[in-house]
C-alpha cells in the first residue's frame, strides 16, 4: 500500500508512523505482526512458563529486550510483552489476555516513560512500574532516562528484587 493510498483509505485504519528517535528495530515474526492489532503481544519468550514478565511500549521496548537478553543469560525465564495499545488489548477475550499475561505470573515490570500509575492494572500489587511520577522535566532524553531509571541496570535491579521475594 502506498502512502497516498493509506491516506485515502476509507475501509479501515491506516497510519504513517515516523519516529525522530533512534530506536532499535525489533524483529517480529508473522504471528507477532498479526498480534500487533490485538493491542499487546508476546515479543520475546522463554521455554515454559516465565518467572518474570516485562511489559513495555514505544521506545521502552528496546530496553525491555536488552534486559530480557541479560536476564536470559543469567538463566532466568523471562517474557517481553509489547503493549502498543492498552485499550485494544483490554478489549480482547480472556483467553488471549491470559496467553499474553498469565495470571499465574505475578512478577511483572512495566516500563513506560509516561505516568506510572496507569500500569499497575497490568503488573498488580506485587509488580513494579518503571515510569514517571513527575511532569515537566526538560533535558536531553539520555540524561532524563538515566535520571528517572530508564536503564537496563535499573530494570535488572528491579527484576532481582522481585524474583527474591
Amino acid at each position: 500500500m502506498s502512502w497516498k493510498h493509506a491516506l485515502e483509505r476509507k475501509d479501515g485504519p491506516s497510519a504513517l508512523i515516523f519516529s525522530r528517535q533512534n530506536l532499535q528495530h525489533q524483529a517480529r515474526d508473522a504471528q507477532q505482526i498479526a498480534d500487533i492489532s490485538r493491542g499487546g503481544y508476546v515479543l520475546k519468550d522463554c521455554a515454559g512458563e516465565p518467572e518474570l514478565i516485562l511489559i513495555a511500549t514505544g521506545s521502552e521496548v528496546g530496553l525491555a529486550v536488552q534486559a530480557f537478553d541479560k536476564l536470559t543469560e543469567q538463566g532466568r525465564k523471562v517474557r517481553v510483552v509489547s503493549m502498543p495499545c492498552t485499550s485494544v488489548f483490554d478489549a480482547q477475550d480472556a483467553a488471549y489476555k491470559q496467553s499474553v499475561l498469565p495470571l499465574e505470573v505475578g512478577a511483572r515490570i512495566a516500563i513506560e516513560a509516561a505516568h506510572a500509575d496507569f500500569w499497575y492494572k497490568y503488573v498488580g500489587l506485587e509488580g513494579r512500574v518503571i515510569g514517571m511520577t513527575t511532569y515537566g522535566e526538560s533535558a536531553p532524553a539520555s540524561a532524563l532516562f538515566e535520571e528517572f531509571g530508564f536503564t537496563v541496570e535499573n530494570i535488572l535491579g528491579t527484576a532481582e528484587e522481585l524474583l527474591e521475594d
